[in-house]
Parts: C-alpha cells; sequence; structure tokens
C-alpha cells in the first residue's frame, strides 16, 4: 500500500463487496460508508503529515550542510522550560527588573518577557563568573512584528556589552567596540517575523562569532571585553513580548580539529540534537557532523563506533531502543556527507553510562549525548 488514497480505495471496495453490507438498511449502510471514509481520510492525513514532516527536516538540515558551529563540551546551564510550571516565572531564573513569565508560545514552552525598559532575566548559575575564555551559548527566539529586539547582555566585573537581534540588524556593543552586520535576505526584515530562529555564539577570547539559524552573521575579532555571566531582555510589553527557549550555555570552544591528526581515544559531543523523543535530527547538529567529517577525511584509517547515550526519563527498555535509532540516524547521515559506512558502527547505551547527575537538569543534558569511539 502506497498511500492513503490506496487505503481509502481498496477499504471502500471491501466494504461494498463484503456479504454483510447487504444486512443492514440504506441508512445504516450511509452512515458505516461516510464512518470508513472518515477513518481512510484521517490516515491519509496522516501519511501525509509525516511525509511532509520528514521532507521540512531533511530540507532543514540539508541548508546547514554549511554550518560550522559546535558547541562547547560541558554544560553549564540547560532549560528548555518544559518543567516550569506554566503562567510562572521559572524557578530556574533569576529577575532583575522587569517582568516575565512561562507560557506556551508558538508551540513550545517559553520564556516570555512581558514588562520593562529594560526588562532583565538571568540563568541561575551558582558560579557567578561562569564564562571562561572559551564558551558557547545558544537560545532559540520568536520576534514578531512590532516587538522590540531581544538582546543579550554580556557581563563582566563593573561594565557590559550588549548583541541585539532584530529583524534589519544584528548589532555589538562594548565600551570599546561597535560592530553590527545586516543578516542575509532569507531571514532579513519580514523573513525574520513570526518564525522561530536558533542563535549561536562561540566565544574564544578574545573573538566572538554569532550565528543566526545557518548563517554566521557577525564575527568579532576582538572584544576588548571579558564577559564572565549573561542576561536576556530587552524593551517588553505584553501585547509586544520578547519571547526565547531552549537555552543552553556551555564551557570549552566546541571541537576543533582541523588540520591535526587523531590521537584521542573518543569524541563526546553534546552538539548533535535531536527531536524530543525522537531520533529526527535537528539541523544545528551539522555543525558537530561536519567536524567530525573533517576528522575522518583527514585521518582515512580511523574508523569510529557511534554510541548513542539517553538521560534516564522515560523506561530503560525506551531508553535503549532510542539511543540505537539516534546512533544509527548519525550514522545515516554522515554516510550521506560521504563517509564511508564500513567506517562508522553504531551501538545504543540508553541511560546506562550517565557522566553527570540525573537529578539536575544540566546533568540530563549532558548524559543526553553522542560519542565517537576509536575502533582500532
Amino acid at each position: 500500500m502506497n498511500n492513503g488514497a490506496d487505503l481509502l480505495m481498496i477499504s471502500t471496495q471491501k466494504l461494498f463487496t463484503s456479504s454483510r453490507l447487504a444486512r443492514y438498511s440504506a441508512a445504516m449502510k450511509n452512515l458505516l460508508i461516510c464512518s470508513l471514509l472518515a477513518t481512510s481520510l484521517l490516515a491519509a492525513t496522516g501519511i501525509s503529515s509525516a511525509q511532509d514532516s520528514q521532507a521540512t527536516n531533511s530540507a532543514a538540515v540539508k541548508a546547514y550542510q554549511n554550518y560550522d558551529f559546535t558547541p562547547g563540551d560541558t554544560i553549564l546551564f540547560a532549560d528548555d522550560f518544559t518543567a516550569a510550571t506554566d503562567g510562572e516565572f521559572p524557578d530556574r531564573w533569576e529577575l532583575a527588573s522587569g517582568q516575565g513569565v512561562v507560557n506556551n508560545a508558538h508551540g513550545f514552552a517559553s520564556f516570555l518577557l512581558t514588562d520593562g525598559n529594560y526588562v532583565r532575566v538571568s540563568p541561575n548559575i551558582k558560579k557567578k563568573n561562569y564564562l571562561g575564555d572559551q564558551s558557547t551559548i545558544e537560545f532559540e527566539m520568536f520576534p514578531q512584528p512590532g516587538a522590540y529586539g531581544l538582546t543579550v547582555f554580556l557581563k563582566s566585573e563593573g561594565d557590559e556589552a550588549i548583541l541585539n537581534f532584530t529583524p534589519s540588524v544584528v548589532e555589538f556593543k562594548s565600551p570599546d567596540v561597535n560592530l553590527s552586520a545586516n543578516p542575509p535576505a532569507a531571514i532579513a526584515d519580514d523573513n525574520f517575523n513570526n518564525k522561530w530562529h536558533h542563535i549561536a555564539i562561540a566565544y574564544k577570547a578574545p573573538q566572538m562569532k554569532v550565528y543566526v539559524d545557518q548563517y554566521r552573521v557577525l564575527v568579532i575579532p576582538n572584544m576588548k571585553f571579558t564577559p564572565i555571566s549573561l542576561q536576556w531582555g530587552g524593551i517588553a510589553s505584553a501585547d509586544a513580548p520578547l519571547i526565547f527557549r531552549n537555552v543552553r550555555i556551555a564551557s570549552g570552544g566546541g571541537m576543533n580539529m582541523i588540520g591535526q591528526t587523531f590521537t584521542d581515544a573518543k569524541i563526546v559531543t553534546h552538539g548533535i540534537n535531536f527531536d524530543v523523543d525522537k531520533a529526527t535530527l535537528r539541523p544545528e547538529s551539522m555543525g558537530t557532523l561536519n567536524q567530525v567529517k573533517r576528522i575522518l577525511t583527514q585521518n582515512p584509517a580511523l574508523k569510529f563506533e557511534i554510541d548513542g547515550h539517553t538521560d534516564n526519563s522515560g523506561t530503560a527498555a525506551h531508553n535503549l531502543t532510542l539511543s540505537q535509532q539516534r546512533a544509527d540516524a548519525v550514522k545515516a547521515q554522515l554516510v550521506q556527507l560521504g563517509v564511508d559506512g564500513t567506517r562508522l558502527t553504531t551501538k545504543g547505551f540508553g541511560d546506562t553510562k550517565p557522566i553527570a547527575d540525573n537529578s539536575t537538569p544540566d546533568g540530563k543534558a549532558n548524559n543526553r549525548r553522542v560519542e565517537f569511539v576509536r575502533v582500532k
């Protein structure tokens, strides 16, 4: 059976030719036929929706083919707001000024900054100076027409710099540096509003790179500024809130092995991400996957076992299956990028090998990972 139309035709034909149909009145026949048609149409719609979703994801992954952002290797803070109470201020954040609330916005649990000039919120991290010489920051934002831009405030001892994201410009300002860039037309102006955008920031002192979706939009070669912590905020109102979600802050500068001979026993990655409870690769995973491909290209004798790991949410059996499916999805994508599949094997470990405390959100985020183990 190829599609929902085949299902509809065959099922209806079976009903009409069934000897049981003769037993019913004309009204009951019509009711049965309508019921079957509705069921078949729903099945057809479901098949079509799944196919459309898969095609959309494939197109998004393809758009990220040249993406080179890779997150840090240790997650310091992760919050997707799904554990926060709807309609309340999230308990893993601090409010410096203005007002904010967690609500479901445009399909996802999100942090809405609803009042303030300026509203400012910061992640509640025990270590106050948590941004080191190499750090990465990721989040997703949903700009709306008429709203002001979302601002990331970079704090240092006694001073601050800002990164401001608007439909027409991405701007960096520090006491000594003022740089800006216009986003590509595909994500500028009207194309920027009313959709989710993935923001990635890579800091390696003194340089900072800023990505919006698959594009590297702004490079600050020398910030002349040393950030130690962050705030999110801007000018917000109930009618024009600032909306963001899925925040991740990590230490380390990601995996930069270009031009080097690979001698490590394994690579532990947190940049290969999937849809929740699925083995569907998120497009921003391509930064890490592109790095792995380069390592394999530069080291022709190298082989990897791709190991999938989950946190302890869900049952052990489910996590074992999911981790195997995710490892298989990573191998399939690398093969699609041109890697010889005979150099790659896969294994799912579920939640059996945690590297952090599964009782905290940040620990869970560190345990959700893909490892590339060298095979001799």
